[in-house]
């Protein structure tokens, strides 16, 4: 609990979070033994969290971006908000996702976690590690868009968006993207500078 604890409250989990604490049996016992006992709640198959409290509601719902994170160390795929998201979080798009969906490079699937649904969709373009959201954001939000409907005033404000580290880390990720998308990179990257 003490881990548990110095994550804070809302700390979505799963066992790999403790490998180092035993064998994955025993650490499987103490989380079970844990969530009886009510100090952690089982939000899924593998998953736990150390609920955020309300005064008057009681536990509150998971975040479902941590729940993806989560998702995501379990599983060991990379993440990044799906392309609906990015576009609305860029501001390039009103339309607020109804669900929560998130971008992976492992296979489209949806979970169930704390009475939520998550859906994760595999896409086409890259997720990058170690990147910061908002490259990971232009990246989904440019698959989202699609080549055809990216016009010079979108990627002057995919521009305002990004910073030179952004820029460094897209313009060394173009190798991975699709042709249309590295082409539409360097564009950014001329409106960033000119």
């Amino acid at each position: 609990m003490k881990r548990v604890r110095g994550k804070g409250r809302g700390w979505v989990f799963t066992p790999k979070s403790f490998v180092d604490f035993g064998t994955r049996g025993s650490v499987d016992m103490a989380l079970s033994r844990l969530a009886t006992a009510g100090d952690i709640r089982r939000i899924g198959r593998g998953l736990y969290d150390y609920p955020r409290q309300h005064d008057k509601l009681g536990a509150l719902s998971p975040d479902p971006a941590n729940v993806a994170k989560a998702l995501s160390t379990q599983s060991g795929d990379k993440l990044a908000p799906s392309g609906a998201a990015a576009a609305n979080r860029l501001g390039l798009s009103t339309q607020v996702p109804a669900r929560a969906s998130y971008a992976t490079t492992g296979r489209t699937r949806v979970r169930q976690a704390g009475g939520r649904s998550l859906t994760l969709k595999h896409s086409r373009a890259p997720v990058l590690d170690n990147a910061p959201d908002s490259v990971n954001a232009v990246l989904q939000a440019l698959a989202h868009l699609g080549k055809d409907n990216i016009d010079s005033d979108k990627i002057r404000h995919f521009a305002a968006r990004l910073d030179d580290r952004d820029m460094r880390m897209l313009a060394q990720a173009r190798a991975e993207m699709p042709g249309w998308m590295g082409d539409l990179v360097l564009k950014i990257g001329a409106a960033r500078n000119g």
